[in-house]
């Protein structure tokens, strides 16, 4: 069998995004909604909508991939959600110019 691993960018009430992964998105999804876990980031920030999913076979990857996203301004994840995965080039060269500065 085998596995799937989903890197995920949920939008949250007060409007922030929480990225994560997960090998079961349905039963994450669920967790998250429900509030499980009272000291979890979404906790506080119900109810949640998933905006972005991308699946890979290689949990390494997966990974990579979701400590990446996670270390992104919010116009680069916005960039995925909305599937214009074209503009992150740009868009990273925009952040190290304002970096430098």
């Amino acid at each position: 069998m085998v596995n799937h691993y989903h890197v995920y960018i949920l939008g949250c009430s007060d409007g922030s995004y929480y990225t994560g992964i997960t090998n079961n998105i349905e039963r994450r999804l669920i967790e998250h909604q429900s509030g499980e876990n009272p000291k979890s980031y979404t906790y506080k920030r119900r109810p949640i909508q998933l905006l972005f999913n991308e699946v890979f076979n290689d949990v390494n990857q997966a990974i990579a991939f979701e400590k990446q996203v996670k270390g992104w301004r919010r116009e680069k994840k916005e960039a995925i959600i909305s599937g214009s995965w074209d503009l992150l080039p740009e868009l990273a060269k925009a952040s190290k110019k304002g970096s430098s500065s």
